[in-house]
């Protein structure tokens, strides 16, 4: 007890003596350090004192606090002071930049979910989510950020723009007709009575130079005996090719004229023959009928080509055009497709359709196709046309006066952008403007980044940017 009095009385002295010493103009105050040495700090050299901005973790891992924390083994995360802020920002941005393989210098910390909120240090939302870093170049007008879980979870999905055919099917009804440029009637030019027929029903098939019927013509009689007259001896090759040609006029058969050359006795009745190969499709003469010169007697058409009048709709007849490939389908045979071609499109609308008649050339070798079958007419429009920026259909957002299509930036950054578009057609629509080949557009997905794009738009039109208020 001796002991510790003797000690305790030193140590007054030695305080007494330094306050004294003080005092005296020693020019120093006596401080205690926090092992309990004294020791002097002089006058004006105070440390300043410094503001701790957050505290990181004591493994340099991409975890900070605002306040003082420990981790799950009780070590004490290290306090960052204002001071040590721009060292910090040095270094922490190039670590990022290494660890995505550039050297890009972080502008700001934006919130994970998309909202107009932004960090210029490292933080976490009140979820617990990391604020994902903005790099230099990464913050581009009218893009939106979308945190790279959320676009998993919500099942975004992308795909190329490209330049590719397009074809839209333009679908319209149709009626057999047949082809006009086949049909054949049969009449003579002169007066006469028919003997006998030789084709006697309707929808009898004839060949080219088959008989139809046997006919005496009192005028084609009298021209040739005016052939057998003009050839008598001395009676000049003028008068002969007069005489021959009255007997052409009349469309006397050639058969007929040959006949005559060789024999001058002038045929009674002739075995009128068919002009073409078709089928009959009107009869309009029986036996022992006398016929006037222009009557119809038959109507032939050949059937091995038929064309096909579809009604086109005013708003796709833009997208028809001659030699656009169609498929017809006839409802007498719903299994067997017919292939053909747009050959003409008539120059009026029917006012009260509001139709055009497009007109289809189809073969028919096996005259399984009637006129006037009812079909199916499928026109491929744009079929061997020149290619076309296309995008998935799926990847426009359309809200009748406004198309949109989302382009992913990658990285979960994402821009809206306005389109203009063109053709449609199966799974794909022409972008006239506003994206280019080889970006990606979102195809599934794409309304929750819209939505995300509007709510950051509302929210900046009502609170200013925080990254411009930070560098204030």
């Amino acid at each position: 007890m001796f002991r510790n009095l003797i000690a305790g009385a030193a140590l007054m002295a030695v305080v007494a003596g330094g306050f004294v010493g003080f005092r005296l103009g020693a020019g120093s105050w006596p401080m205690l350090t926090p092992n309990g040495l004294v020791t002097d700090a002089k006058r004006g050299n105070q440390p300043p004192a410094r503001t701790v901005l957050y505290w990181k973790h004591p493994d340099g891992d991409a975890d900070f606090s605002q306040g003082p924390k420990k981790t799950p083994d009780g070590r004490g995360y290290v306090p960052v002071y204002d001071d040590q802020e721009a060292d910090f920002e040095e270094n922490q941005p190039k670590q990022a930049a290494k660890a995505k393989g550039a050297d890009r210098r972080i502008l700001f910390y934006r919130n994970p979910m998309g909202l107009a909120d932004t960090s210029p240090v490292p933080k976490k939302d009140w979820m617990g989510m990391d604020y994902i870093p903005v790099y230099e170049g990464e913050d581009e007008p009218g893009t939106v950020t979308v945190s790279l879980d959320k676009v998993q979870r919500s099942g975004v999905r992308t795909a190329p723009v490209e330049r590719r055919s397009l074809v839209q099917p333009v679908r319209a009804p149709g009626t057999s007709k047949p082809d006009e440029r086949s049909l054949h009637i049969v009449s003579l030019r002169a007066d006469g009575f028919i003997e006998k027929l030789y084709a006697n029903e309707t929808g009898q098939h004839v060949r080219a130079g088959d008989k139809l019927f046997r006919v005496y013509s009192p005028q084609i009689v009298t021209a040739q005996i005016d052939y057998r007259t003009s050839t008598v001896p001395g009676g000049g090759a003028r008068v002969e090719s007069g005489a021959q040609q009255k007997l052409r006029n009349l469309d006397v058969p050639e058969a007929v004229i040959e006949a005559l050359r060789k024999d001058p006795s002038p045929q009674m009745s002739i075995d009128w023959p068919s002009p073409a190969t078709g089928v009959v499709m009107q009869k309009r003469v029986i036996e022992g009928q006398m016929i006037r010169a222009g009557d119809e007697l038959y109507r032939i058409a050949d059937l091995t080509s038929i064309w096909v009048i579809a009604d086109v709709a005013e708003q796709d007849l833009g997208l028809v055009k001659l030699g656009t490939p169609a498929t017809v389908t006839f409802r007498a045979f719903p299994g067997r497709p017919f292939k053909g071609r747009v050959t003409f499109i008539l120059h009026e609308l029917d006012a009260s359709t509001r139709t055009a008649k497009a007109r289809i050339e189809i073969h028919n070798p096996d005259h399984l196709i009637r006129h006037e079958m009812y079909a199916d007419v499928e026109i491929e429009a744009g079929a061997g046309e020149a290619t076309r920026l296309v995008v998935p259909a799926s990847a426009v957002i359309d809200s009748g006066t406004r198309q949109v299509v989302i382009v992913a930036k990658g990285e979960g950054r994402f821009q809206p952008r306005s389109v203009k578009l063109g053709m449609r057609g199966g799974d794909g629509i022409e972008i006239l403007d506003g994206v280019s080949e080889g970006e990606d557009v979102v195809t599934a997905g794409n309304f929750l980044i819209d939505a995300e794009s509007n709510l950051k738009a509302a929210l900046q039109a009502f609170t200013p940017p925080a990254a411009a208020e930070s560098k204030q």
